[in-house]
Protein backbone atom coordinates (compact mmCIF):
# COMPACT_ATOMS: atom_id res chain seq x y z
CA UNK A 1 0.00 0.00 0.00
CA UNK A 2 1.17 3.54 -0.77
CA UNK A 3 0.36 6.96 0.63
CA UNK A 4 -0.07 10.12 -1.46
CA UNK A 5 1.24 13.54 -0.41
CA UNK A 6 0.07 16.78 -2.01
CA UNK A 7 2.24 19.79 -1.14
CA UNK A 8 1.28 23.38 -1.99
CA UNK A 9 -0.37 22.34 -5.24
CA UNK A 10 -1.51 25.17 -7.52
CA UNK A 11 -2.92 25.17 -11.03
CA UNK A 12 -3.56 28.29 -13.10
CA UNK A 13 -5.36 28.40 -16.44
CA UNK A 14 -4.44 31.83 -17.82
CA UNK A 15 -5.76 34.23 -15.13
CA UNK A 16 -8.00 31.62 -13.48
CA UNK A 17 -6.63 29.85 -10.39
CA UNK A 18 -8.38 26.47 -10.44
CA UNK A 19 -6.45 24.99 -7.49
CA UNK A 20 -4.87 27.33 -4.95
CA UNK A 21 -1.98 26.16 -2.74
CA UNK A 22 -3.61 22.87 -1.71
CA UNK A 23 -1.85 20.49 0.71
CA UNK A 24 -3.01 17.18 2.19
CA UNK A 25 -1.87 13.59 2.75
CA UNK A 26 -3.80 10.44 1.83
CA UNK A 27 -2.88 7.50 4.03
CA UNK A 28 -1.93 4.12 2.58
CA UNK A 29 -5.04 2.01 1.98
CA UNK A 30 -7.39 4.92 2.69
CA UNK A 31 -10.60 5.76 0.83
CA UNK A 32 -10.22 9.53 0.46
CA UNK A 33 -12.90 11.64 -1.23
CA UNK A 34 -12.60 15.15 -2.63
CA UNK A 35 -16.05 16.69 -2.42
CA UNK A 36 -17.28 20.04 -3.63
CA UNK A 37 -19.53 21.93 -6.06
CA UNK A 38 -18.90 22.17 -9.80
CA UNK A 39 -15.86 24.27 -10.62
CA UNK A 40 -14.27 24.00 -7.17
CA UNK A 41 -11.04 22.41 -8.46
CA UNK A 42 -11.60 18.79 -7.39
CA UNK A 43 -11.30 17.19 -10.85
CA UNK A 44 -8.29 19.36 -11.71
CA UNK A 45 -6.63 18.14 -8.50
CA UNK A 46 -7.36 14.51 -9.43
CA UNK A 47 -6.03 15.02 -12.95
CA UNK A 48 -2.80 16.49 -11.57
CA UNK A 49 -2.35 13.38 -9.41
CA UNK A 50 -2.93 11.26 -12.52
CA UNK A 51 -0.52 13.31 -14.63
CA UNK A 52 -3.10 14.44 -17.18
CA UNK A 53 -2.63 18.06 -16.05
CA UNK A 54 0.71 19.52 -14.99
CA UNK A 55 0.69 21.78 -11.90
CA UNK A 56 1.78 25.39 -11.98
CA UNK A 57 3.40 24.98 -8.57
CA UNK A 58 3.66 22.34 -5.87
CA UNK A 59 4.65 18.70 -5.49
CA UNK A 60 2.97 15.28 -5.67
CA UNK A 61 4.47 12.20 -4.02
CA UNK A 62 3.49 8.53 -4.02
CA UNK A 63 5.33 7.24 -1.00
CA UNK A 64 8.80 8.79 -1.28
CA UNK A 65 8.63 9.01 -5.07
CA UNK A 66 8.21 12.51 -6.52
CA UNK A 67 5.84 12.10 -9.48
CA UNK A 68 4.99 15.79 -9.98
CA UNK A 69 6.16 15.97 -13.58
CA UNK A 70 6.26 12.27 -14.39
CA UNK A 71 4.38 11.06 -17.48
CA UNK A 72 0.99 9.44 -16.68
CA UNK A 73 2.04 6.02 -17.97
CA UNK A 74 5.04 6.02 -15.60
CA UNK A 75 2.99 6.61 -12.43
CA UNK A 76 1.32 3.19 -12.02
CA UNK A 77 -2.01 4.86 -11.27
CA UNK A 78 -5.42 3.57 -12.27
CA UNK A 79 -7.99 6.14 -13.43
CA UNK A 80 -11.73 5.44 -13.80
CA UNK A 81 -13.46 8.09 -15.91
CA UNK A 82 -16.93 9.54 -15.44
CA UNK A 83 -18.17 8.15 -18.77
CA UNK A 84 -16.51 4.69 -18.35
CA UNK A 85 -14.54 5.09 -21.65
CA UNK A 86 -15.31 1.49 -22.68
CA UNK A 87 -14.49 0.65 -26.31
CA UNK A 88 -17.85 -0.31 -27.92
CA UNK A 89 -16.22 -2.38 -30.69
CA UNK A 90 -14.41 -4.60 -28.16
CA UNK A 91 -15.88 -7.27 -25.91
CA UNK A 92 -15.35 -7.29 -22.16
CA UNK A 93 -12.22 -9.44 -22.33
CA UNK A 94 -10.55 -7.20 -24.91
CA UNK A 95 -11.52 -4.04 -23.03
CA UNK A 96 -10.00 -5.31 -19.79
CA UNK A 97 -6.87 -6.70 -21.47
CA UNK A 98 -6.23 -3.62 -23.61
CA UNK A 99 -3.69 -2.03 -21.23
CA UNK A 100 -1.83 -5.31 -20.78
CA UNK A 101 -1.55 -5.81 -24.55
CA UNK A 102 -0.12 -2.31 -24.90
CA UNK A 103 2.63 -3.43 -22.50
CA UNK A 104 3.39 -6.46 -24.68
CA UNK A 105 2.61 -8.93 -21.90
CA UNK A 106 2.40 -12.57 -23.02
CA UNK A 107 -1.06 -13.99 -23.68
CA UNK A 108 -0.97 -16.62 -20.91
CA UNK A 109 -0.32 -13.93 -18.30
CA UNK A 110 -3.02 -11.71 -19.82
CA UNK A 111 -5.56 -14.54 -19.56
CA UNK A 112 -4.69 -15.10 -15.90
CA UNK A 113 -4.84 -11.40 -14.99
CA UNK A 114 -8.16 -10.81 -16.81
CA UNK A 115 -9.69 -13.82 -15.08
CA UNK A 116 -8.56 -12.45 -11.71
CA UNK A 117 -9.93 -8.97 -12.50
CA UNK A 118 -13.29 -10.36 -13.65
CA UNK A 119 -13.52 -12.30 -10.40
CA UNK A 120 -12.73 -9.15 -8.39
CA UNK A 121 -15.63 -7.25 -9.97
CA UNK A 122 -18.06 -10.21 -10.03
CA UNK A 123 -18.26 -10.44 -13.84
CA UNK A 124 -17.21 -14.04 -14.42
CA UNK A 125 -18.77 -15.30 -17.65
CA UNK A 126 -19.08 -11.82 -19.20
CA UNK A 127 -15.86 -12.09 -21.27
CA UNK A 128 -17.54 -12.16 -24.69
CA UNK A 129 -20.21 -9.55 -24.08
CA UNK A 130 -20.14 -6.11 -25.71
CA UNK A 131 -20.96 -2.71 -24.26
CA UNK A 132 -24.49 -2.75 -25.72
CA UNK A 133 -25.21 -5.95 -23.74
CA UNK A 134 -24.19 -4.47 -20.38
CA UNK A 135 -26.14 -2.43 -17.85
CA UNK A 136 -24.73 0.84 -16.55
CA UNK A 137 -23.48 -0.85 -13.39
CA UNK A 138 -21.84 -3.66 -15.37
CA UNK A 139 -20.11 -1.13 -17.63
CA UNK A 140 -18.78 0.63 -14.56
CA UNK A 141 -17.41 -2.66 -13.24
CA UNK A 142 -15.71 -3.36 -16.58
CA UNK A 143 -14.06 0.07 -16.35
CA UNK A 144 -12.87 -0.79 -12.84
CA UNK A 145 -11.60 -4.21 -13.93
CA UNK A 146 -9.64 -2.63 -16.80
CA UNK A 147 -7.86 -0.47 -14.22
CA UNK A 148 -7.37 -3.18 -11.58
CA UNK A 149 -5.88 -5.64 -14.07
CA UNK A 150 -2.75 -3.46 -14.29
CA UNK A 151 -2.31 -3.67 -10.49
CA UNK A 152 -1.99 0.10 -9.87
CA UNK A 153 -0.50 1.55 -6.69
CA UNK A 154 -3.26 4.18 -6.49
CA UNK A 155 -6.87 4.13 -7.71
CA UNK A 156 -8.44 7.41 -8.89
CA UNK A 157 -12.17 7.72 -9.63
CA UNK A 158 -13.75 10.81 -11.19
CA UNK A 159 -17.53 11.01 -10.56
CA UNK A 160 -17.89 7.31 -11.50
CA UNK A 161 -21.55 6.98 -10.49
CA UNK A 162 -22.98 10.19 -11.92
CA UNK A 163 -24.45 8.51 -15.02
CA UNK A 164 -26.31 5.83 -13.06
CA UNK A 165 -29.88 5.98 -11.78
CA UNK A 166 -30.47 6.49 -8.05
CA UNK A 167 -31.15 2.86 -7.15
CA UNK A 168 -28.06 1.62 -8.98
CA UNK A 169 -25.93 4.40 -7.46
CA UNK A 170 -26.93 3.23 -3.97
CA UNK A 171 -25.92 -0.34 -4.82
CA UNK A 172 -22.64 0.69 -6.45
CA UNK A 173 -21.63 2.90 -3.51
CA UNK A 174 -21.60 -0.10 -1.20
CA UNK A 175 -20.04 -2.39 -3.80
CA UNK A 176 -17.12 -0.04 -4.57
CA UNK A 177 -16.44 0.52 -0.87
CA UNK A 178 -16.44 -3.22 -0.16
CA UNK A 179 -14.11 -3.84 -3.12
CA UNK A 180 -11.72 -1.12 -1.95
CA UNK A 181 -11.60 -2.56 1.56
CA UNK A 182 -10.96 -6.03 0.17
CA UNK A 183 -8.14 -4.89 -2.13
CA UNK A 184 -6.73 -2.41 0.44
CA UNK A 185 -5.80 -0.04 -2.37
CA UNK A 186 -5.28 3.67 -1.71
CA UNK A 187 -8.24 5.37 -3.39
CA UNK A 188 -8.99 8.98 -4.30
CA UNK A 189 -12.64 9.56 -5.20
CA UNK A 190 -13.96 12.82 -6.67
CA UNK A 191 -17.66 13.65 -6.38
CA UNK A 192 -20.14 16.49 -5.97
CA UNK A 193 -22.55 14.09 -4.24
CA UNK A 194 -22.32 14.39 -0.46
CA UNK A 195 -24.17 11.11 0.08
CA UNK A 196 -21.48 9.24 -1.87
CA UNK A 197 -18.68 10.90 0.09
CA UNK A 198 -20.29 10.37 3.51
CA UNK A 199 -21.16 6.73 2.77
CA UNK A 200 -17.90 5.58 1.20
CA UNK A 201 -15.05 7.62 2.66
CA UNK A 202 -12.59 7.17 5.47
CA UNK A 203 -11.88 10.89 5.18
CA UNK A 204 -13.23 13.73 3.06
CA UNK A 205 -11.63 16.91 1.76
CA UNK A 206 -14.20 19.66 1.11
CA UNK A 207 -13.11 21.98 -1.72
CA UNK A 208 -14.49 25.38 -2.61
CA UNK A 209 -13.16 27.90 -5.12
CA UNK A 210 -9.81 26.15 -5.39
CA UNK A 211 -9.18 25.86 -1.66
CA UNK A 212 -9.54 23.06 0.87
CA UNK A 213 -12.24 24.16 3.33
CA UNK A 214 -11.98 21.19 5.71
CA UNK A 215 -10.56 17.67 5.93
CA UNK A 216 -11.96 15.09 8.32
CA UNK A 217 -13.91 11.88 8.77
CA UNK A 218 -17.54 11.86 7.59
CA UNK A 219 -18.63 12.25 11.23
CA UNK A 220 -16.30 15.21 11.81
CA UNK A 221 -17.34 16.92 8.60
CA UNK A 222 -21.04 16.55 9.37
CA UNK A 223 -21.08 17.07 13.14
CA UNK A 224 -18.29 19.65 13.45
CA UNK A 225 -18.11 21.80 10.30
CA UNK A 226 -15.43 24.44 10.76
CA UNK A 227 -16.96 27.11 8.52
CA UNK A 228 -20.30 28.23 7.12
CA UNK A 229 -19.66 26.84 3.63
CA UNK A 230 -19.09 23.29 4.91
CA UNK A 231 -22.10 23.47 7.25
CA UNK A 232 -24.34 24.66 4.41
CA UNK A 233 -22.92 22.31 1.75
CA UNK A 234 -23.05 19.11 3.81
CA UNK A 235 -26.55 18.01 4.74
CA UNK A 236 -29.21 20.48 5.84
CA UNK A 237 -28.46 23.12 8.44
CA UNK A 238 -30.70 25.40 10.47
CA UNK A 239 -28.95 28.73 10.93
CA UNK A 240 -30.39 29.98 14.21
CA UNK A 241 -30.43 33.61 15.28
CA UNK A 242 -29.39 34.00 18.92
CA UNK A 243 -29.21 37.14 21.01
CA UNK A 244 -26.13 37.46 23.18
CA UNK A 245 -26.58 38.36 26.86
CA UNK A 246 -22.96 37.81 27.84
CA UNK A 247 -19.96 36.01 26.36
CA UNK A 248 -16.40 35.03 27.13
CA UNK A 249 -13.83 32.67 25.62
CA UNK A 250 -15.51 29.40 26.65
CA UNK A 251 -19.10 30.21 27.62
CA UNK A 252 -21.97 32.39 26.45
CA UNK A 253 -25.43 33.24 27.72
CA UNK A 254 -27.84 33.64 24.82
CA UNK A 255 -31.55 33.99 24.05
CA UNK A 256 -33.60 32.03 21.52
CA UNK A 257 -37.34 32.71 21.19
CA UNK A 258 -37.36 34.55 24.54
CA UNK A 259 -35.65 31.62 26.32
CA UNK A 260 -32.32 32.35 28.00
CA UNK A 261 -29.73 29.54 28.26
CA UNK A 262 -26.00 28.85 28.33
CA UNK A 263 -23.77 27.35 25.63
CA UNK A 264 -20.21 26.13 26.15
CA UNK A 265 -18.72 28.30 23.42
CA UNK A 266 -17.95 31.89 22.50
CA UNK A 267 -20.90 33.44 20.63
CA UNK A 268 -20.86 37.03 19.37
CA UNK A 269 -21.57 39.09 16.29
CA UNK A 270 -18.90 37.21 14.31
CA UNK A 271 -20.50 33.82 14.97
CA UNK A 272 -23.07 31.60 13.29
CA UNK A 273 -25.17 29.07 15.19
CA UNK A 274 -26.11 25.82 13.44
CA UNK A 275 -28.60 23.13 14.43
CA UNK A 276 -28.97 19.97 12.34
CA UNK A 277 -32.64 19.08 11.58
CA UNK A 278 -32.46 15.71 13.34
CA UNK A 279 -31.62 17.51 16.60
CA UNK A 280 -34.82 19.59 16.56
CA UNK A 281 -37.49 17.68 18.51
CA UNK A 282 -41.24 18.12 18.01
CA UNK A 283 -43.47 17.76 21.09
CA UNK A 284 -40.73 16.27 23.30
CA UNK A 285 -41.95 13.90 26.03
CA UNK A 286 -39.22 15.09 28.39
CA UNK A 287 -38.01 18.66 28.04
CA UNK A 288 -35.94 18.98 31.23
CA UNK A 289 -32.63 19.58 29.41
CA UNK A 290 -34.09 21.20 26.32
CA UNK A 291 -34.58 24.74 25.16
CA UNK A 292 -38.24 24.79 24.10
CA UNK A 293 -40.55 27.13 22.24
CA UNK A 294 -43.91 27.19 20.51
CA UNK A 295 -44.14 26.95 16.74
CA UNK A 296 -46.45 26.15 13.85
CA UNK A 297 -45.93 23.55 11.13
CA UNK A 298 -45.79 25.33 7.79
CA UNK A 299 -44.96 22.44 5.43
CA UNK A 300 -44.70 18.65 5.78
CA UNK A 301 -42.53 16.97 3.15
CA UNK A 302 -43.00 13.20 2.91
CA UNK A 303 -39.88 11.52 1.50
CA UNK A 304 -40.57 7.84 2.09
CA UNK A 305 -38.23 6.75 4.87
CA UNK A 306 -37.84 10.37 6.00
CA UNK A 307 -40.32 13.10 6.88
CA UNK A 308 -39.33 16.78 6.94
CA UNK A 309 -41.23 19.44 8.86
CA UNK A 310 -40.80 23.15 8.11
CA UNK A 311 -41.69 24.99 11.31
CA UNK A 312 -42.18 28.71 11.94
CA UNK A 313 -40.94 29.84 15.36
CA UNK A 314 -41.41 33.56 15.95
CA UNK A 315 -39.51 35.20 13.09
CA UNK A 316 -37.45 32.12 12.20
CA UNK A 317 -38.13 29.11 9.99
CA UNK A 318 -36.49 25.83 11.01
CA UNK A 319 -36.44 22.31 9.58
CA UNK A 320 -36.91 19.12 11.58
CA UNK A 321 -36.30 15.62 10.20
CA UNK A 322 -37.56 12.29 11.49
CA UNK A 323 -37.27 8.72 10.28
CA UNK A 324 -40.69 7.48 9.20
CA UNK A 325 -42.04 4.89 11.64
CA UNK A 326 -45.31 3.53 13.01
CA UNK A 327 -44.60 5.31 16.30
CA UNK A 328 -44.23 8.74 14.70
CA UNK A 329 -46.85 11.21 15.91
CA UNK A 330 -49.39 12.15 13.24
CA UNK A 331 -49.09 15.86 12.52
CA UNK A 332 -50.67 18.16 9.98
CA UNK A 333 -49.72 21.40 8.30
CA UNK A 334 -50.93 24.30 10.40
CA UNK A 335 -50.64 22.41 13.71
CA UNK A 336 -49.24 24.27 16.70
CA UNK A 337 -46.37 22.30 18.22
CA UNK A 338 -43.81 22.52 20.97
CA UNK A 339 -40.25 22.23 19.69
CA UNK A 340 -37.03 21.79 21.59
CA UNK A 341 -33.32 21.14 21.27
CA UNK A 342 -30.42 20.35 23.56
CA UNK A 343 -28.00 23.31 23.72
CA UNK A 344 -25.13 20.81 23.40
CA UNK A 345 -26.30 19.98 19.88
CA UNK A 346 -25.67 23.55 18.67
CA UNK A 347 -22.54 24.14 16.56
CA UNK A 348 -20.99 27.60 16.80
CA UNK A 349 -18.90 28.73 13.84
CA UNK A 350 -16.86 31.87 13.49
CA UNK A 351 -17.36 33.58 10.14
Amino acid sequence: MFDVSIKNLTKKFDDNIAVNDVSFKINAGEFFSILGPSGCGKTTTLRMIAGFVMPTNGEIFIGDNDITYQAPEKRNIGFVFQNYAIFPHMNVFDNISFGLKMRSIEQKTINEKVKKALNQVNLNGYERRYQRELSGGEQQRVALARVLVTEPQILLLDEPLSALDKKLREEMKIWIKELQKKLKITTVYVTHDQSEALTMSDRIAIMNEGYISQIGSPTEIYEKPNNVFVADFIGTSNFINLKTVSSNSDKSTVIFADKEFNIQSLYNGDSKCILRPEHLIINPSNSDKLVTSEGRIKIISYQGSLIKYIIEINDQTLTAEFSNSLNLEQLNEGDKVKVGFNPNSLVIIKE
